[in-house]
């Protein structure tokens, strides 16, 4: 796995690590597959739900792509993809219940996909008034993701959109912030952060911010 995640499992001996870094993802699940194949018990190690932006979808292309004599040595590899709790669930519950309605995950990392292709799907997402989770807004390489999310989020939204900021969740250092689109400034967001978009009627009721389950429609569930 990536080093940081690796690293919290040092203190069980009886478990070998393999650390990488965090752009080797395919490379990764290329020697987890091959020690598998040599009969060993292989865990592949991702922070949240390892299919939602994480290590099964990359070992699932390395399998797609796999060269004939890969696909062999393959072949009798079982995997299991065991299900976490990706970031976005654990702030929202953090937070009170912002994805209580229709919502949609966006990566702002333009590592694997062009920033127009996000650009567009945040406007779209807006139009259609989704509540929507960004993640990894930016970094020390990307620092413009979250500006650029932000500018159509200016452009689509009321100013008095509710926008959550989650950090470091579960952990010591967990910050919680909700404020109005227009109070937010670029730097509220870094690569630990979980970025939640609420929809137009999205409410904050004491210190929790939730999305009605009902749109536009009184009801008494």
């Amino acid at each position: 796995g990536y080093f940081p995640y690796v690293a919290r499992l040092s203190g069980l001996e009886h478990v070998k690590l393999h650390a990488s870094d965090n752009r080797e993802e395919l490379e990764r699940a290329r020697e987890a597959l091959n020690t598998a194949a040599e009969g060993r018990q292989v865990l592949m190690l991702s922070s949240g739900d390892p299919g939602v932006f994480a290590m099964a979808s990359a070992v699932f292309e390395v399998l797609d792509h796999a060269q004939p004599e890969e696909q062999a040595r393959w072949a009798a590899v079982d995997i299991e993809v065991l299900p976490g709790i990706t970031a976005m669930l654990a702030a929202s519950a953090r937070l009170g219940a912002p994805l209580g309605h229709d919502f949609c995950t966006i990566n702002l990392s333009d590592n694997l996909k062009p920033a127009s292709v996000i650009e567009r799907r945040i406007q779209l997402a807006a139009q259609a008034d989704f509540a929507m989770a960004f993640y990894n807004p930016c970094s020390k390489s990307r620092p413009q993701g979250f500006v650029r999310a932000l500018n159509v989020l200016i452009e689509e939204c009321e100013p008095e959109r509710l926008i959550c900021f989650a950090s470091n969740v579960s952990r010591p250092d967990e910050t919680l912030r909700v404020c109005q689109l227009q109070q937010v400034t670029p730097d509220m967001a870094d690569m630990r952060t979980v970025v939640i978009v609420g929809n137009s009627l999205t409410r904050q009721v004491g210190k929790h911010v939730y999305t009605p389950r009902s749109y536009g429609v009184q009801t008494h569930a």
